[in-house]
Formats: structure tokens, sequence, C-alpha cells
């Protein structure tokens, strides 16, 4: 250990100074209660983005392709685009908006329209369906809805719900269409739970009284979401731009920047804690500096080099950044461990889409956080120890 490095030592760990010991250890206690904070929010930030990011994308298709008029030969575009590198399934489907009647009351609902043999090679439907399978179960005239809209109505499995067509009825047809309720799925948003119910691409065909060749568009999955910019520009290119082509960034690009920019503004208020806490090292060095005077004097005499002196108090300042971050990052990370896998607190669905918090620990967030509060160690360092080289040997052994 290089001489600096344990003066700088000394000087920290010393207990004859009591006041001395006590503000250091505050100010340690200072750096960890940030560094603590800012990986926790972080965490918590990070798993909103993603979990969300999951349900979206497990609901709904990477690439959606439609048309104004709706697409008449949609198997002919299927076959076009289907063998694209990149492209796992593509399924079509039927999007429009009915009215639940029930008790002499009526609400809102998206009704999508699917193959049941192709949905499940596009979105995980299927997976959210526990007691029942798109491909053998969901048949003609039945539905398949949430648990938050079961529970709200009192649905259970086999139960007749009917729907409201904002299509006008004939002679042979009516508005009115009842439907057998083939099960519920769990996709665990409240917002798709509660609001979205699927049929049959024939039902809903009947419902919107589309001809039976007719759908509102084709849903794309991809081997890799983040491919989606690039195989939209390939789709085109293959079919054409009569269609209009939407990937799932450009679906939800207000939501997810909305996120993005709440992580980086709880970043940066977060880190403000941190650089208070870098005071309390400020104040602590030129204490340190104002009692060691003479040492300093000493020191100088004794021909010591500016840069060594300089070095001390650094070195003094990193000690306490790096001990608070290092108990900051060791409490941050078990803290969002333990509400990872414990989950003790809970999230009123209805308002956060989700009911849990989640917490993901990335490498590239830890190493940001404990460099900033490094960076913020160091420069609290820069002007006590300027202090301490600027006092010269005569006058700090003055009046000794």
């Amino acid at each position: 250990m290089k001489y600096e490095s344990w003066i700088s030592y000394r000087y920290l760990t010393a207990a004859k100074d009591r006041f001395l010991w006590i503000i250091n250890l505050i100010s340690i206690a200072g750096i960890a209660i940030g560094v603590m904070a800012l990986i926790v929010v972080i965490g918590v930030m990070t798993g909103f983005d993603q979990e969300l990011r999951d349900k979206i994308i497990g609901t709904n298709a990477h690439i959606v392709i439609e048309k104004e008029t709706g697409i008449a030969d949609y198997g002919a575009v299927q076959d076009t685009i289907k063998n694209l590198p990149g492209i796992q399934g593509t399924t079509p489907y039927i999007h429009g908006n009915v009215f639940l009647e029930a008790d002499g009351r009526a609400m809102g609902l998206i009704v999508r329209g699917i193959d049941p043999a192709t949905e499940s090679t596009v979105t995980r439907v299927n997976e959210y369906w526990a007691d029942g399978n798109l491909a053998t179960d969901l048949k003609e005239d039945t539905i398949l809805i949430g648990s938050q809209l079961a529970s709200f109505w009192g649905y259970t499995k086999g139960d007749t719900l009917t729907v409201i067509s904002p299509v006008a009825g004939t002679a042979s047809k009516s508005w009115r269409h009842p439907l057998q309720v083939a099960g519920i799925f769990t996709s665990g948003m409240y917002d798709y739970d509660m609001n979205l119910v699927l049929v049959p691409l024939k039902t809903a065909q009947e419902i919107f009284s589309f001809p039976p060749s007719l759908v509102s568009g084709i849903a794309v999955k991809l081997d890799n979401v983040y491919d989606a910019p690039h195989l939209k520009e390939e789709i085109y290119q293959k079919i054409g731009f009569a269609y209009v082509v939407r990937t799932w960034i450009e679906t939800n690009q207000n939501f997810f920047a909305a996120l993005r920019l709440e992580k980086f503004a709880m970043f940066v208020i977060l880190t403000l804690i941190v650089l208070v806490a870098s005071f309390n090292i400020v104040s602590t060095l030129i204490v340190t500096v104002t009692s060691k005077i003479k040492d300093i004097g000493i020191l100088k005499s004794m021909g010591v080099p500016r840069s060594a002196i300089r070095r001390i108090f650094t070195f003094s300042g990193l000690y306490i950044g790096c001990v608070g971050t290092f108990w900051g990052l060791i409490g941050g990370v078990a803290l969002s461990l333990a509400l990872k896998k414990y989950q003790f607190i809970k999230l009123p669905q209805e308002i956060y889409y989700i009911d849990r918090l989640p917490v993901i620990l990335q490498l590239g967030d830890l190493l940001i956080i404990v460099g900033s509060s490094l960076v913020i160690s160091y420069l609290a360092t820069v002007y006590p120890a300027a202090k301490a080289v600027s006092l010269e040997p005569v006058e700090a052994l003055r009046y000794e």
C-alpha cells in the first residue's frame, strides 16, 4: 500500500476523533441510501417496461397488415409473406366494437375474430386459457372472455351472453347475437381481461356482416420482435403499398416513450440523493483538512510533493464513496431480489395493468448507477484536496 493510501485510511478510521468518525459514517450512509434507492427504483421501472411489453406483445401481433376496405384475398397475402426470413407465423383477424347486453345494461367491448387453428402461432392467447384450447374448444357461436369481465358480470363457462352488433341487421340477420362462453382467459393486463373478447372468424364475420372471404387484417409473428421495422419494409416490397403495415413499436410508441422518459426522470431525480450525500463528503474532508493542518505542514516540510497531498484527501473521499456505493449496491440488489421473490407489494390492477410490482435488474443499469456514484464522490473531493494542497508549511506550523 502506498503511503498516501495508508494515511487516507488512517484519517478515516482513527477513532480518537469521535466527531470526525461519526460524520464519516453519516457520509457513507448517505451514499449507500442514495445508491440503494436508485437501484430499486430503476429495477422497478425496468420491470414495468419489460412486463408491459411482454403483455402487449403476448396479446397482440408483432406486425399487422390491414387495408381500408378489408382484405378479401388474405390467403394469398399470407402465402406471399410467410416464407420471408424472420417471420414465424401469420393469422387473419377481424377487429371491431360491440355492446354486451346483460341485466338491462350494456357496455362496450372489443371483439377480435380469430382463426382458432392458427392464432396460437402468433399470440399467446392459448397460453392464457388455462382449461381450454383454441383449436378444439373455440367453435362457431362461442366466445372467449377475460377473467375481469367474467368476474364483473358473474359469467362462467357454458353461460350465454348477448352481443349487439353496430352493423344494421337484415330480415335474416339480427343485431343481437347470443354466444356461449367457451372459456375464460387471463392475460394479466386488466384492460385486456376486461374489454377484449375472442370469437371464431366465421362468427365475427356474421356479427359485422362481412362476406366469408373478408377480414380486417393479417397478424404476423416474428422470430425477433426488434426486427419489426426491417421486416415491415420487406413486406411492403412483397405486397405493395395498397396495404397499411404497422409494427408493435409504432402502435405503442407513445406508451413506451413515456416509460423511457419516466425511467430517465427517476434516474435524474434519485441521483440528486447521491449528489446531496456527496456534500457530506465535502464537509467531512474540509473538517479533516482543518483538523490536520499540522500533519499537512509536517508532510510538506519533509518534502512530500503537492500531488501526494492531493491524493491523500482524494483517496479519503473515494474511500467514503466506494464503501457507501458498495453497501448501497448490496442493499439495493438484496431488496430488489426480495421484492421480486416475495412480491409483498401488490398493485391495483385496474390502474397499473399488472397486479404486482415487477423488478428486473440489468447489469448495464447497475454499472451506470455505480459509475455515477463514484464520479460524484470523486468530484466531491476536488475542492477539499485543493484546499489541502494550497496550505503552506510555514503557515501550518506557525502556532505549533
